[in-house]
């Protein structure tokens, strides 16, 4: 039962539809007790960030919406970075493709985590992209879903505080 569910997830994923009362799997747990690889293939321990608020950006080299936001985490990253862990998910693409999409949309700066097993979208829940997950300092996930660019400013500031 558990494979089917998990291949039914990967379906989920690969088609890019989404079930929003779909609940993360990492509320019940520390939602930044993860691991992955960023792009160039280093390791990258979402621990780092702990003890303060953090931002989680999923998003597809290939995503219109992603590519608009790009801006707006870029402005989140200068303005908050010392006191906002912020990190992007990338998935449903090849590593090539996530590696122009950061060139492109000048989102170098923060870390961006080649996902294309979908292990950490599978992991909070995401099924479509481009969707933001809010972790408060407790690490707890506060927020899941998309936000346009004034509804994710105005979170990260009430999170931040």
């Amino acid at each position: 039962m558990k494979r089917l569910v998990a291949v039914l997830t990967g379906l989920l994923l690969t088609a890019g539809c989404s079930s929003p009362a779909a609940a993360p799997a990492a509320a019940a747990t520390g939602a930044l007790s993860f691991t992955g690889k960023t792009l160039d293939g280093t390791a990258f321990d979402a621990a780092g960030m702990a003890g303060r608020p953090a931002l989680l950006w999923f998003w597809a080299p290939w995503c219109a919406t992603c590519a608009a936001q790009a801006g707006s985490v870029t402005n989140l990253h200068d303005e908050y970075g010392d006191r906002l862990g912020i990190v992007g998910v990338a998935g449903m693409g090849s590593n090539a493709d996530m590696h122009e999409f950061v060139t492109d949309m000048a989102v170098g700066a923060i870390p961006n985590l080649d996902d294309q097993a979908g292990l950490l979208w599978q992991r909070f829940g995401i099924t479509e992209q481009s969707t933001f997950v809010l972790v408060d300092k407790a690490g707890r996930v506060v927020t899941t879903g998309y936000l346009d660019d004034l509804q994710l400013t105005a979170k990260v500031k009430a999170l931040v505080g």
